[in-house]
């Protein structure tokens, strides 16, 4: 460690400051660089996909005259006549989907029972209706659930019925698509409508990314949803410092002796001793976080992302601020429970700084076994996957009852982003902090990166499925939280000189924040927009070189289906997807306005159509 006491030894913090924040971000805009072409590339070579010439259109005005789907397909045959193609609109099909799940619940149990009297033919099997199967009258299985399966059918076709009858069941919001890439990007990154709050589209995310549940939630609802999930994790982030202050008083000897005088020849045991100082803490504290993944994804579901790749992006977000303040900033701060809250209710913003960095060299033997106890051992579980292997077993066991059910319980299932991303983030953050404090931290961030890449490689390659596709979307968010971090570690920095009798010295490292922000807003404006917009010159050579390859593709029948709700179509629900084709199959020709004369209500949101068709000239 540095003793960062002696006097002389500044210069050694402030150059190192400097070559750490100068190297990070010849890093970062060398990697932004490469990710950026990479995707550029990626998308430009990558086969056609639905995605590619749809948007998705949110916030559609109601009109008096006309249901959802004829007023979409006549906006943008007015404003989009050379290039729209087709539409799809949004249906609120939620209680549908509940029905089809239990349907597919009760058709499992009953394939179950068929495969058991098969095997036992002198012998019905049968089951109780009551909880959990332990409880009411026994009943003959496969009578049972070939009754309720037909019961579960007559309730489908009722709803899909009401849903083809009901305008209700409508959302407002389709799925749009368009001749060309081109006129996809133009739609998608433009505005629509003089009224920038109405028509809002943006780039559709791919079928297999759509978070379903969400569409149905009305758009004029969102903005109180995210003020809610906001207050909500503002609350649980920082009452969550109660517990991490418990955690951290474990290593505290001398106040758990207090607290607990009894266990005091217990706690003075050598062994007993070392463990509470050395790894009870980072157990406890991570422990502690088991459950706060699965929470902050119910909030960021409650918000109402529409795609899984947002979901996750948003978690992620959430997961990073939380470890920022809790698992860092709680954990650095030394004192009780008590303390720590004072500390934080009654000291000045700019006394923060100053307190954190004294705590900062304190803390490295905390981190250090937090890293190992997270970090080593996190990755050690991952390559063996005891948790994923206990789990199928217990599935197989108790659960499985045929070989879907078997398939089902073998499933690796995906990378969790919002879960590994964070960690990895808070990471980078330790690392920033003590490279030029406490440098001794360095060794087991670098040995934890080093079996990382080589787990997650493999994994990815060989183990994960891929449930979609964001083409390094996320990087944006990965590189700005590394600034965020590169910036906390600079004032930190500040704060622990300026206890240190160095506070001559410490003015040499406020233009390193300044620096930093800067280079970021240069990589801002410089790389963002290519993970935020499609550049046209790229759609345009990919729609030129499809038509040259492609001179005679349908594209239509291409797009007819691609964003029909999952609900309606595949498999067991053939019947449904036949009956949404049925109600897709009425378009409108020409608008079912009648003329003003004739009008009973004045239609605010058409008005300006209608005058651009007038005004046309007509051969």
């Amino acid at each position: 460690m540095f003793q960062l006491d002696q006097k002389g030894r500044f210069w050694t913090q402030l150059v190192m400051a400097y070559v750490i924040t100068f190297w990070t971000c010849y890093l970062l805009q060398k990697e932004y660089n490469i990710v950026a072409t990479m995707r550029l590339h990626f998308l430009a070579t990558e086969q056609r996909r639905p995605d590619q010439f749809t948007v998705l259109v949110r916030n559609v005005p109601p009109d008096p005259h006309e249901s959802v789907s004829e007023h979409v397909e006549h906006f943008f045959l007015v404003n989009h006549p050379d290039y729209y193609l087709t539409h799809q609109v949004v249906y609120n099909a939620n209680k549908l989907t509940d029905l089809a799940k239990k349907k597919k619940k009760m058709q499992n149990w009953l394939d179950y029972y068929e495969l058991k009297y098969s095997r036992n033919p002198s012998k019905r099997p049968t089951t109780k209706i009551g909880f959990l199967g332990l409880t009411g009258d026994m009943v003959d299985s496969i009578a049972f659930y070939s009754s309720e399966i037909e019961k579960i059918t007559m309730q489908i076709k009722v709803e899909e019925v009401r849903i083809k009858k009901d305008q209700r069941s409508v959302v407002l919001a389709a799925f749009v698509s368009f001749k060309t890439r081109w006129a996809a990007a133009v739609c998608a990154q433009t505005q629509q409508f003089r009224n920038p709050t109405l028509w809002l589209t943006e780039w559709a995310p791919e079928p297999r990314d759509i978070y379903w549940d969400n569409l149905a939630i009305p758009f004029v609802s969102l903005s109180i949803r995210k003020l809610v999930v906001a207050v909500a994790f503002f609350f649980l982030t920082f009452f969550f410092m109660i517990p991490i202050a418990f955690v951290q008083s474990l290593a505290n000897i001398e106040g758990m002796e207090k607290a607990v005088p009894f266990l005091r020849p217990v706690i003075e045991v050598h062994f007993i001793k070392s463990f509470i100082q050395g790894f009870l803490p980072g157990i406890a504290l991570r422990i502690f976080l088991i459950f706060l993944p699965t929470i902050l994804m119910l909030m960021s579901k409650f918000e109402g992302l529409i795609s899984l790749s947002a979901l996750e992006r948003t978690s992620a977000a959430r997961y990073y601020i939380f470890l920022l303040v809790n698992v860092f900033l709680g954990s650095i701060i030394t004192g009780t429970a008590f303390q720590q809250l004072y500390s934080f209710i009654h000291q000045s913003a700019s006394d923060i700084p100053k307190t954190i960095g004294v705590s900062i060299p304190m803390k490295a033997t905390f981190f250090i076994t937090y890293i190992m106890v997270d970090g080593w051992a996190g990755i050690a579980a991952e390559i063996v996957r005891l948790r994923p292997l206990i789990i199928y077993h217990l599935k197989n066991f108790f659960l499985a009852k045929t070989d879907k059910d078997q398939e089902d319980a073998m499933d690796p299932g995906s990378l969790g982003f919002n879960t590994g991303e964070p960690q990895i983030q808070l990471y980078f953050l330790l690392g920033l902090v003590y490279a030029a404090v406490t440098p001794i931290v360095l060794p087991f961030i670098l040995a934890f990166f080093c079996l990382a890449y080589v787990v997650f490689r493999h994994q990815i390659i060989n183990v994960y499925n891929q449930e979609y596709e964001s083409a390094a979307a996320f990087w944006p968010d990965v590189h700005g939280r590394i600034i965020t971090a590169l910036i906390i570690s600079q004032l930190l920095l500040m704060g622990l000189l300026s206890t240190k009798k160095a506070e001559k010295s410490t003015p040499i490292l406020v233009a390193l924040p300044i620096l930093t922000l800067f280079f970021h807003k240069y990589c801002k404006t410089r790389f963002e927009p290519a993970f935020s917009k499609y550049p046209l010159q790229e759609v345009m050579m990919k729609d030129t070189l499809e038509r040259t390859r492609e001179p005679n593709l349908n594209l239509k029948d291409y797009l007819r289906n691609a964003y029909m709700h999952p609900v309606f179509k595949g498999g067991e629900d053939d019947e449904s997807l036949s009956v949404m084709e049925e109600w897709e199959q009425v378009r409108l020709v020409a608008t079912k306005r009648q003329s003003r004369k004739n009008t009973p209500q004045h239609s605010n949101y058409s008005d300006s159509s209608a005058s651009v068709l007038l005004s046309m000239p007509f051969s």
